[in-house]
C-alpha cells in the first residue's frame, strides 16, 4: 500500500496513474452500453462480435509503429497525445450510424487506446527508473479503478438516457483532470535501451505459463465485454442493472490488486494462483445459476479471482530458470494480451451457434485449465 499512497500524495505519480483510470473509464463506458448498441443497429452476437474484433484489431496494428512513435516524440508528450486522442475516439462507436461505421469506430478507439497502453507503461517504467520508486503495480490498480468508475457510471444510463451524451461526459471527465496532470509527466523521454537476441529455444519453459495467462487474460476480456450481454438475456435483469456486472467485477479487481502483492508474499506465487482459479470457478458456478442477484455476485467473485492472476504470472515468467526477466515477461504479457482480445469475438460466435450460457460453461473450463496448469508449474519446479 506504499505505492498508493505515494501516488495520492504527489502529482507526479498521480498523473500517469490517472492515465491508466482514464483509459478503462472510456473502454468501460462503451462497455456498458454494448447491449443497447446491439439492439440499435439490429445486429446478432456474431456480428457484435465480430464489430468487437475491430477494437482488438486496431490495437495490433499499432503494436508495430507505436514504439517508434513514443521514441522520436517522446513518452511523456505521447502519452498526452494517446489521452487526447483515445478520448475523441471513444465517442465513435456510440455515434454510429450503422454497423459499418462501428467497425471502424471500434478500430480507431482500439488503435488509440493501444497506443496510449504502450505509452502510459513506458512512462511508468521510466518515472520508476527516474526515481527509484516502484509504484507500476498500484497504478495497474487504477487501472481497474477506472472501470469501477465506468461501472457506477451505469447506473446514470436511465437518466442520461444517450449513450453518446454519456460517453461525452465521461470524455469532459478524464480529459479536464489529465489536462491538470499533464505539466507533471509531459517532459519526460524514454532512455535509450540495448536489446538482446531472443533465443526460440528458450520459449519452452514459458509455453505453460503463457498458456496460462492467454486463458486467464482472455477469460478477463470475455467477462468484460459479454457480462452484460448476459444479464440481460439469461439473468433477465432490468436496464438499471446490465452493468452491474461489469461494476463488481471491477469493485473486486481493484481490491485484488491493490492488496495482492502482500497474500503472494505469504503464500508464493503458484499457491496464489490455485487460489485465484478457485475463486474464479466459484464465481462462474454462481453466474451460471442464471439467477440475476447471484450471476452478479459471481462476476464481483470471478473479478477478485482474475485480479491476482496476471501479476502473479508476471512475476512467474520473470524467474523462470535460464530465462531473462525481461523477455519472460514480455512473452508472458504478450500471449495475456492476445488473449483479452481475441476471446471476445470468438465467443461470439459460439454465442450465436450455441448460447451465452454455453460461453460461461467455456470459461468455467477454462478456470479449471487454470488450476490444472499448476499442478504442471509444480513439477516444472517454476520459482516463484
Amino acid at each position: 500500500m506504499n505505492s498508493l499512497r505515494l501516488i495520492l500524495s504527489n502529482p507526479r505519480y498521480f498523473g500517469p496513474a490517472w492515465v491508466f483510470a482514464s483509459i478503462n473509464i472510456l473502454f468501460g463506458t462503451w462497455v456498458i452500453y454494448i447491449p443497447s448498441v446491439k439492439e440499435k443497429l439490429g445486429v446478432d452476437k456474431a456480428d457484435l462480435g465480430i464489430a468487437i474484433f475491430f477494437l482488438s484489431f486496431g490495437v495490433f496494428t499499432i503494436f508495430p509503429i507505436a514504439a517508434k512513435i513514443i521514441n522520436k516524440i517522446g513518452v511523456g508528450k505521447a502519452t498526452a497525445f494517446g489521452v487526447v486522442c483515445s478520448s475523441v475516439m471513444a465517442l465513435f462507436p456510440l455515434l454510429a450510424p450503422n454497423y459499418y461505421a462501428l467497425m471502424a469506430g471500434l478500430y480507431l478507439f482500439g488503435a488509440c487506446t493501444g497506443f496510449t497502453d504502450i505509452a502510459m507503461n513506458t512512462l511508468v517504467a521510466e518515472i520508476e527508473k527516474e526515481d527509484k520508486k516502484m509504484f507500476m503495480s498500484a497504478v495497474h490498480g487504477f487501472f481497474s479503478l477506472g472501470g469501477v468508475l465506468a461501472g457506477l457510471g451505469s447506473f446514470f444510463i436511465i437518466p442520461i438516457g444517450n449513450p453518446a451524451v454519456h460517453m461525452l461526459l465521461a470524455v469532459i471527465v478524464v480529459l479536464v483532470v489529465n489536462a491538470v496532470f499533464f505539466k507533471y509527466y509531459y517532459h519526460v523521454k524514454a532512455a535509450p535501451v540495448d536489446k538482446e537476441p531472443f533465443n526460440i529455444k528458450l520459449l519452452k519453459p514459458l509455453l505453460v505459463i503463457g498458456i496460462v495467462s492467454f486463458v486467464a487474460m482472455g477469460s478477463e476480456g470475455a467477462i468484460i465485454d459479454w457480462s452484460g450481454l448476459y444479464l440481460k438475456e439469461v439473468g433477465f435483469a432490468p436496464e438499471a442493472l446490465w452493468g452491474a456486472g461489469f461494476l463488481g467485477f471491477q469493485i473486486t479487481m481493484t481490491l485484488g490488486r491493490f492488496v495482492g502483492d502482500a497474500i503472494s508474499t505469504r503464500i508464493g506465487s503458484i499457491k496464489m494462483v490455485v487460489l485465484g482459479a478457485i475463486i474464479a470457478i466459484v464465481g462462474y458456478v454462481l453466474i451460471l445459476s442464471t439467477s440475476t442477484y447471484l450471476a452478479i455476485t459471481g462476476f464481483a467473485v470471478c473479478g477478485l479471482g482474475y485480479s491476482v492472476l496476471a501479476p502473479v504470472l508476471y512475476r512467474i515468467g520473470g524467474n523462470v530458470k535460464g530465462i531473462d526477466s525481461s523477455q519472460g515477461i514480455s512473452f508472458i504479457a504478450g500471449l495475456g494480451y492476445t488473449g483479452f482480445l481475441v476471446a471476445p469475438p470468438i465467443l461470439g460466435f459460439v454465442a450465436k451457434k450455441y448460447s451465452l450460457v454455453t460461453c460461461f460453461v467455456i470459461l468455467l473450463g477454462c478456470a479449471v485449465l487454470i488450476l490444472m496448469a499448476t499442478f504442471v508449474l509444480n513439477r516444472k519446479r517454476v520459482e516463484s
